[in-house]
Order: C-alpha cells, then sequence, then structure tokens
C-alpha cells in the first residue's frame, strides 16, 4: 500500500458484481497526489465502471475507497464531489436550457460569491467568453465537452477523473483541454485520466494503471507498461487486431 501523506485516491480490494459478471476483481490503486495518473485498458476491462464506483455514481460495490484519507465507498455522489473530488463522463452532459455561463455558475459551492466572475475567467482562458449566453445546446460537441469540464472547476476540486475528456473533440480543442489539465496540475490539482490516445498518455501521465477484465494487470510508467507482455496481450494486441481504437 503506497504511504498515505503521499497518495490522495486509493481503492482496496475493490470489487464490483453485475448479475453473474464481474466487473471489477479486487482493484487496488493508489494516485499519487499532485499526479497526472493514466487509466487504461481493453473495452469493458472496467475503467468507467471504477470510475462510477469511485465518484458514488454505483454504490453497490464492495472493498474500500479512500480520498484525502477518508473513506468514501458508499457516499452519495454530492457527498464525495463536495469533498473536493469531482469527474467528467464519457458522454457530455451540460444543461441544454441553460446559457454558457449558467452552466458553469449552478456547478459552484455554495454561498460562492465569486462564481460568476471566476466563470468568465475559466471561459475566457479556453477562449469560450463569447459563448456565455449561448445555451449549451447550442454548442458543438466539441464545446460541450469543454464547457463540462470548466464546470468541473467550478468547484475548486482537488481531484478530478477525467473519462475520455477529448474524445469526439476537434485538435484544437483538445490541446486547450490537455493545456489546461497541465496548468491545472501545476498549481497542485491531481488526476486521474482514461483516455485512449497512447501519445497522449504518455506524454502527460507520470504512470498509468491497466486494467484487464476487471483486474489491474500492470502499473507503473509509460514506458514499462508498454514492455509488459500482459499488456501488449490484453491491450496494444487486441487493439491492432481491431484495427485501431479501443476504449
Amino acid at each position: 500500500m503506497a504511504d498515505q501523506s503521499s497518495t490522495i485516491l486509493r481503492s482496496h480490494a475493490l470489487r464490483r458484481d453485475f448479475g453473474g459478471v464481474r466487473a471489477l476483481r479486487g482493484v487496488d490503486i493508489a494516485v499519487p497526489r499532485g499526479s497526472i495518473t493514466g487509466l487504461i485498458g481493453p473495452n469493458g476491462s472496467g475503467k468507467t465502471t471504477l470510475f462510477q464506483v469511485i465518484s458514488g455514481v454505483d454504490r453497490s460495490a464492495s472493498g474500500e475507497v479512500w480520498f484525502d484519507d477518508q473513506r468514501i465507498l458508499g457516499l452519495k455522489p454530492y457527498e464525495i464531489y463536495h469533498r473536493g473530488l469531482a469527474r467528467t463522463f464519457q458522454l457530455s452532459r451540460v444543461f441544454p436550457d441553460l446559457t454558457v455561463l449558467e452552466n458553469l455558475v449552478v456547478a459552484a459551492r455554495r454561498r460562492d460569491h465569486g462564481a460568476r466572475e471566476r466563470a468568465l475567467g475559466l471561459l475566457q482562458r479556453v477562449k469560450l467568453e463569447d459563448y456565455r449566453d449561448v445555451k449549451g445546446a447550442g454548442l458543438s460537441y466539441g464545446q460541450q465537452k469543454l464547457v463540462e469540464f470548466l464546470r468541473v472547476l467550478m468547484s475548486e476540486p482537488s481531484l478530478i477523473l477525467l473519462d475520455e475528456p477529448a474524445a469526439g473533440v476537434n485538435p484544437t480543442l483538445r490541446e486547450t483541454l490537455w493545456d489546461m489539465v497541465r496548468h491545472l496540475n501545476g498549481l497542485g490539482t491531481s488526476f486521474l485520466v482514461i483516455e485512449h490516445n497512447m501519445e497522449v498518455i504518455a506524454d502527460l501521465c507520470s504512470e498509468v494503471y491497466v486494467l484487464s477484465e476487471g483486474e489491474v494487470i500492470a502499473h507503473g510508467d509509460f514506458a514499462a507498461i508498454r514492455r509488459d507482455p500482459q499488456v501488449m496481450e490484453a491491450y496494444f494486441g487486441k487493439a491492432r487486431a481491431r484495427g485501431g481504437r479501443h476504449g
């Protein structure tokens, strides 16, 4: 088990069953405080299920999850959110009938009197300030994904779970997104990132966990896990056999 003082998120023996299918098979992870940690694996490996459990969306798992040395497994999503752990989803979840500015402000902590100014600052940073009065439904898919990410930032979390945040996003917006991740990480925000683009994982992540069939089969820096025979078989080999994309 990793040193608790240097770890912001830990899971131990985490299991989740769906009927007769075991989606998570005793998953142990430790996300270092202040890191960008990657989570990869083939389709169906349990990555999003792990995020669902950690963030409280799925409360049917067994095992242990600690965030900032507090046990959070079984808590409701809003309870975890207000402790400083936030996440994005694979599919954009902006409020379609609210403006972009309203989408951000509603995500701020209660009694946050500076929320509007902070939201405007975030929009300016990613060059979306001209869209502040556009409703969520009027944005492109990539813009919606970026607004969802900004909305997560409004609670000023210490750990952010990113579930394929750049999927379906054009190259310009992707680079804007990753620049924001680097900037926030430099300020101390920790990240756990599901991402299918291996170049991004290699560039961003100090260490990587690999899931296959609900189990951690490898953990280390990108160069090490890429050479791991189990990873080549379970992840890279299958991806090539399918002709490319994996999730």
